[in-house]
């Protein structure tokens, strides 16, 4: 049967704002989703192996470090014989940290496309739940652009995730590697002051701790509020991205009435939005850059300074002291570790928070106005379509149909009229399972397959075929079936173009998009049909084409049509009519967070 696409001209506001929930949650939710995901396995694997490789590779640095020591004293000695051995030590340890190296930039690699493949196939999955993107699209300034969350920040995610993660790792295993290189070092420092003479056990290990920490703690007080102005940036592109492609789907009507000023206007104003707040993120990067790039210049001297006094005291060989510099300086990277990506840890922390919100809402919204009555559905017998004092709820107001208690036979034919505005598009949703807000009871045919024409047509990409197949887009159909669908609603100039890959919803007309609609219909057969208005823009010869379809191959089949009483022509029997009730209930908003929080196990 036909997709089910909604105007977004008329949606109905469930949740107006939602300010996203607090940091540990959404960790804790990205960490159920992988564990959920059919990646886990080998991202298990990949993790193991790259743990496996950052050891080796540690084991090797070791060794490298170790080296500096026959290196340097055979060049202090001028011992040729032995510089040149070491030059052949040098080269197999280089080899084998090359092969390491190359390993794990591979994983790393590797881990980015599982953590991206397992964030995507989850958003997707709780986007296209039943009746998910339906409430997302529906829930506010939080549903705008989910395509940018899943698509772009979920890979940004991914990305970072893996980045950190790797480079958190690698820091951490180095860092406990030399600190016992450097603490052994530091043991044999003596410090001479006048005639008296001390050590400080672990001296260039609590120097390289405090040279560090004091750098980490100015990094994280300058760089902090990146985390904000990164949240606040990718939430001004999603806007200017938004506007641009509005812009871009509705040009044709935009140019007809030389809008294009007032449109620049507002993509303008969309654009200094995101300039503003990156000036504000380029501002705090510059400060960050004072810290860093001197903490950075700094570091070239740092080792040697400290270890300086041993070695003019005589109590440290150049070797020793190259050494010592080496393991200094390794210590000290691990340390750093935080200063260096202070800001892309405040870009993963944002990026998270933004993934980590939608996939909130999206859980939290199949339980939206959890106190509001719901209508009650059930299942009809006898085949038929029935409404008992129903009642829709929403924002704007309350409808009720004229006839309270209404039944529909199967093949009967029924017209629901009512002025603008009047709920139409609402109770289309109700009967769809979409908007279950109310009262009363909605009956629908058990094992009877149901068609539902929007008032916008949607046809997905891919051969014509496909699109007439939608959405079992698998199914086998033959050729005659697909040319007779596509002839009885005076398509015949498609039929050579079944298996041609076009853009469809911009290639044909609207007329045209609504007609393959009812092509649809004439290949599938269902037992019901309702439509949100579908008559109004076809001219006359196509609206009796249609007529004579539902006369004909499909006059078993039950209609209910939403629309204005003039294009009756003779198909309903039956008419009712929908009118607001302004003594009904109106639907409260509500915040999906404080509707979380409510739902939440004690």
């Amino acid at each position: 049967m036909p997709g089910q696409s909604f105007n977004q001209a008329n949606r109905e506001p469930l949740a107006p704002e939602y300010d996203g929930g607090g940091f540990p949650g959404h960790l804790k939710m990205a960490r159920e989703a992988l564990a959920l995901s059919p990646v886990r396995k080998p991202l298990i694997w990949l993790c193991l192996t790259i743990f496996a490789v950052i050891v080796a590779t540690a084991f090797g640095q070791l060794v490298l470090n170790r080296w500096n020591v026959p290196f340097y004293d055979a060049l202090q000695k001028r011992d040729l014989p032995a510089f040149l051995h070491q030059l052949v030590v040098f080269a197999g340890i280089a080899s084998g940290l090359l092969v390491l190296n190359v390993g794990q930039q591979w994983l790393n690699q590797m881990i980015r496309l599982k953590l991206r493949e397992g964030l995507t196939r989850d958003l997707i999955a709780e986007w296209l739940g039943p009746g998910r993107a339906f409430r997302l699209a529906n829930a506010g300034t939080v549903g705008v652009n989910p395509d940018q969350r899943m698509q772009q920040d979920a890979g940004h995610l991914a990305d970072l995730t893996t980045d950190l993660g790797v480079g958190l790792l690698q820091a951490s295993i180095l860092l406990v590697s030399f600190v016992g290189v450097l603490w052994s070092l530091s043991s044999g420092f003596v410090f001479h002051i006048g005639e008296r003479s001390f050590s400080i056990p672990g001296y260039m290990v609590w120097a390289a701790f405090l040279y560090a920490g004091t750098g980490s703690l100015l990094s994280w007080l300058v760089g902090r509020p990146l985390i904000a102005q990164n949240s606040e940036r990718y939430s001004r592109e999603a806007e200017l991205r938004f506007s641009m492609v509005r812009v871009n789907q509705n040009i044709d009507a935009i140019a007809l009435v030389h809008g294009e000023a007032d449109e620049r206007r507002h993509l303008e104003a969309d654009l200094k939005g995101v300039l503003d707040a990156l000036r504000r993120i380029f501002a705090t990067q510059i400060r960050l850059g004072w810290v860093t790039d001197g903490y950075g210049w700094i570091t070239v001297v740092a080792p040697i300074l400290v270890a300086a006094p041993v070695y003019f005291a005589g109590d440290l060989s150049f070797g020793g002291l190259m050494m010592a510099v080496g393991a200094f300086n390794q210590v000290h990277a691990s340390l750093r570790w935080f200063i260096n990506n202070v800001g892309a840890i405040a870009d993963w922390r944002a990026t998270l928070m933004r993934v980590g919100t939608i996939r909130s809402v999206l859980v939290a919204a199949d339980g939206l106005h959890d106190e509001q009555e719901r209508i009650d559905f059930a299942e009809s017998r006898d085949g038929s379509l029935a409404f008992d004092d129903l009642q829709l709820v929403s924002p704007s107001g309350c409808i009720r149909l004229s006839e309270p208690h209404l039944r529909i036979k199967p093949g009967e034919r029924l017209q629901v009229t009512g002025e603008a505005g009047a709920g139409k598009t609402l109770l289309f949703r109700a009967l769809a399972g979409l908007w279950p807000w109310g009262k009363g009871r909605i009956e629908l045919p058990k094992d009877k397959q149901i068609a539902f024409l929007p008032r916008v047509s949607y046809l997905p990409p891919g051969t014509l075929r496909e699109v007439l197949a939608y959405p079992s887009s698998g199914a086998v159909l033959d050729d005659k079936d697909l040319t007779d669908a596509l002839a009885a609603v005076g398509l015949e100039r498609l039929a050579t173009s079944l298996d041609r890959v076009a853009p469809w919803n911009d290639e044909l007309t609207s007329d045209e998009l609504r007609l393959v609609a009812f092509a649809r219909l004439h290949l599938h057969r269902p037992d019901w049909v309702i439509v949100d208005e579908g008559f109004e823009t076809l001219d006359a010869a196509a609206h009796q084409r249609v007529k004579d379809m539902f006369e004909g191959e499909l006059a078993s089949t039950g209609v209910i049509y939403f629309g204005p009483h003039r294009h009756n022509g003779g198909l309903f029997g039956r008419t009712v009519h929908l009118a607001k009730d302004k003594r009904g209930p109106v639907l409260k908003p509500v915040r999906v967070k404080d509707m979380a929080k409510a739902r939440a196990p004690a």
